[in-house]
């Protein structure tokens, strides 16, 4: 009897474990599958790309050397137009300043006078600077807009008369005096600089 009893159970434990075998084996199969599935898909990619250059500011002045006058006596003067051109790819905005040495200790820059005006000599439209050759200025090299900053385009030009004089009061002080400028421009980008 117990032999009997037995049997019917452990038959039914033994179907038991392979129905579970047989889901657990189904689920590997269908898992499998599936992976197999995903695996097999068609698949493609794409690339794009960007460039990216930066533009330039390129301050030119021409001609480089402004004045050579020689022989100069009270009463004389002198111009000459000046082309600032702006050989860059961007706008800009430029301001000057001067710097002016007397080595003889006789000190004709502030003796001398300096006019810079707006447009080539002959043609001018507007005063810049008038006063001491040593002191010539205008606008302002701090970075951003400055009042009397002078703009140019990219590939244009701005034409400046330089006019110099040596006043007739000039006293015997100052003879065979020596004095040398510079005229320093300083360019900045107008692009996103307020």
């Amino acid at each position: 009897m117990d032999q009997t009893s037995l049997d019917p159970m452990v038959t039914r434990r033994q179907k038991r474990r392979r129905a579970l075998l047989a889901i657990l084996l189904s689920a590997s199969l269908a898992t499998l599958g599936a992976g197999a599935v995903s695996l097999a898909q068609f698949t493609d990619t794409a690339t794009a790309a960007g460039t990216w250059t930066t533009g330039t500011i390129v301050l030119g002045v021409s001609p480089a050397t402004v004045f050579s006058a020689t022989n100069v006596f009270p009463g004389d003067s002198g111009s000459q137009t000046v082309q600032v051109q702006n050989n860059g790819t961007g706008a800009l905005r430029y301001a000057l300043t001067s710097n002016a040495t007397n080595t003889d200790g006789k000190g004709l820059a502030a003796q001398m006078t300096l006019s810079i005006d707006q447009g080539a000599c002959g043609s001018t439209t507007g005063n810049l600077y008038t006063g001491a050759l040593g002191s010539a200025a205008f606008g302002n090299p701090a970075q951003g807009a400055n009042a009397g900053d002078r703009n140019i385009a990219a590939g244009n030009t701005d034409n400046l008369c330089f006019s110099w004089s040596l006043p007739l009061a000039t006293g015997n002080a100052y003879q065979n005096a020596t004095t040398t400028a510079t005229f320093t421009f300083s360019a900045e980008q107008t692009a996103n600089n307020p």
